[in-house]
């Protein structure tokens, strides 16, 4: 038994609006990163998805809230 199933979204956009205070969802920038640092393949190409991560936020002129792209950004 194990987990076969995660859910993420871009740049972690989404979520619930009526919920005070929630965070929103996992951005699937993250969980790449995770799941490649523990070895387990995913077949996403990171860089790829970071791309695609900011050019829907520039689009929809929100931030991202994935620690990876944040990182990624300042280097």
């Amino acid at each position: 038994m194990g987990v076969s199933v995660v859910d993420s979204s871009v740049a972690g956009l989404g979520g619930c609006p009526y919920a005070k205070g929630a965070s929103g969802n996992l951005a699937t920038e993250d969980l790449v990163y995770m799941l490649t640092g523990l070895g387990i393949q995913t077949g996403v190409n990171l860089q790829k998805l970071l791309e695609a991560g900011d050019f829907i936020c520039q689009a929809l002129n929100r931030k991202t809230s994935s620690k990876v792209a944040q990182a990624t950004c300042k280097l």
